[in-house]
């Protein structure tokens, strides 16, 4: 199961000369491997932009290596960067999603992106590189969780599990799309059953 968390993959390319490169520069002077994740963490939380806080023209990104080239992503392709930052530097690391409202309370509703990594002395942990700004405060705490969303209304979900692929809905809206504000009209989605 870990070599699925540490493969890459078409989007989660750290076979990519800028991916590997940025990869090892991280990992330089660093002695261990929360360090390592802290590092990488930051990095894409506050180096690469959440694509709607921005709003860029252009093309969404999806890839990692298209993430890290135009310095900008939705969530779900930041996470995409994160976890091939960690691969490449032999971490597991994978996707996770969150299920959160778009408004104050109540549908519709959308999926959030992030990340999950392994480590040694606390197993599996989530990650939310989203970016932080005014109400947003993600910061990477282990064993501690400090995700840029908290649930707060009922039909709110944490999806379970850690995914090493991102989800099909994920990858048809970001590659569908011609604009970021066409992702932001139709962020994916999934059914969920009641609990």
């Amino acid at each position: 199961m870990q070599n699925l968390f540490l493969s890459q993959s078409r989007y989660i390319d750290f076979d990519h000369p800028a991916v590997a490169e940025t990869a090892a520069r991280l990992a330089e002077g660093v002695g261990d491997e929360t360090a390592l994740v802290r590092r990488a963490f930051a990095f894409v939380r506050d180096e690469i932009a959440h694509s709607w806080d921005v709003r860029r023209e252009g093309r969404p990104t999806c890839k990692a290596s298209e993430v890290l080239l135009e310095r900008t992503g939705f969530c779900y392709a930041k996470s995409h960067l994160l976890a091939a930052l960690l691969r490449a530097n032999r971490i597991p690391a994978g996707l996770c999603y969150q299920w959160l409202c778009m408004g104050d309370a109540g549908p519709p509703y959308c999926l959030h992106g992030l990340n999950a990594a392994f480590l040694k002395n606390h197993g599996w942990v989530r990650l939310d590189a989203r970016g932080n700004k005014p109400g947003i405060d993600a910061r990477f705490d282990p064993p501690r969780e400090r995700l840029a969303y908290s649930l707060n209304d009922p039909g709110e979900r944490d999806l379970p599990g850690v995914w090493a692929a991102p989800l099909a809905d994920v990858l048809s809206v970001l590659e569908s799309a011609e604009s970021d504000e066409a992702v932001y009209r139709n962020l994916p989605d999934v059914r969920l059953r009641p609990l």
